[in-house]
């Protein structure tokens, strides 16, 4: 018996064009964007379907504008009879994924999330002075060996494990230097590739507590329920249900390392998870999931086409 969990991108997962055909495709799209808009009183609509890149691309922008293309897609499978909590048995987001799970699952209204994630962005963004900061992906070693470089690399900066994306991809995130210092270890010690990422700020690590202070403030304010199904929570890899423990959760992940790859194992071992469903932008998470969970099937639903092929597959 098929037994689905809905996952949710994080940032990088952005492009110009994102949710243009689900909102001129589906009345009930066009309803996402547009309250998404009036809540940020910013027409982040137009930013998503024309650009420019550099515009979207800037994280208070990225991280609602994600999330407006996850939820889209959910109400429209929700407008024909695929419910979260009819369908799902879990839901699970990367990073700012976790805010769009938690919309989906009714824990957050779509307003407040989108206001939410732009004071994440904001705050994430404000935290350390341009250029001062960077993270790296190390691509081809272990967890344990790259947590050994981050270490390693540190001296008196900051350099932590940001991201435990999937077997062999792991970034790295902290002070410039540091970072520099384990992209050169990485190399030394076998790994298939160090490379920089392009982002605009060191996310995940000890460097964001200053965002961290932000998000318990907003999150303090706003009004919770409990998850129509438990989330699997990223700083845990493993489910929780109550408002309390999820808004302190989401505000140790603005320094926590996103655990993804036991959040993937969690959902398909003990969570008996047979069917991985991306919604949203993008492929990203679909393709970690085949590389942690070979067992399970993953897809991504983002497109009107793979709503119209998902729907079709369950005749609906």
């Amino acid at each position: 018996m098929s037994k689905p969990a809905f996952t949710f991108p994080g940032q990088g997962s952005q492009a110009v064009g994102m949710g243009k055909d689900l909102a001129g495709a589906y009345p009930e799209a066009r309803a996402v964007f547009d309250e998404v808009d009036d809540a940020l009183g910013l027409k982040l609509s137009a930013i998503m379907f024309e650009g420019p890149d550099d515009t979207l691309r800037l994280t208070e922008n990225a991280q609602p504008a994600l999330m407006a293309a996850s939820i889209a897609v959910i109400r429209v499978l929700e407008a024909r009879g695929v419910t979260v909590g009819g369908t799902a048995s879990f839901v699970a987001g990367h990073s700012l994924g976790e805010y769009s799970a938690l919309c989906a699952a009714g824990t957050f209204s779509l307003a407040d999330t989108a206001r939410l994630l732009q004071i994440r962005g904001r705050a994430m963004q404000q935290a350390v002075p341009v250029g001062q900061g960077a993270m790296a992906a190390i691509l081809g070693l272990e967890f344990d060996a790259v947590k050994e470089i981050a270490e390693a690399a540190r001296g008196d900066d900051v350099c932590d494990v940001a991201n435990d994306n999937a077997p062999g991809q792991v970034v790295v995130s902290g002070n410039a230097a540091a970072v520099d210092r384990a992209i050169a270890l990485a190399k030394e010690k076998g790994a298939k590739r160090a490379l920089p990422l392009p982002v605009s700020a060191p996310f995940h690590c000890a460097l964001m507590g200053p965002a961290a202070e932000a998000m318990q403030t907003a999150l303090a304010e706003v009004e919770m329920n409990a998850p129509v199904v438990p989330v699997v929570a990223n700083v845990l890899a493993a489910p929780i249900s109550d408002p309390d423990d999820i808004r302190q959760r989401l505000v140790e992940q603005v320094t926590g390392m996103v655990r993804w790859t036991e959040s993937v194992a969690w959902l398909t071992g003990e969570g008996g998870v047979t069917e991985l469903y991306e919604l949203g932008t993008g492929k990203v998470l679909s393709g970690l999931a085949k590389r942690i969970a070979k067992d399970a099937s993953a897809q991504a639903i983002g497109t009107v086409d793979d709503i119209a092929a998902f729907l079709d597959a369950r005749g609906q």
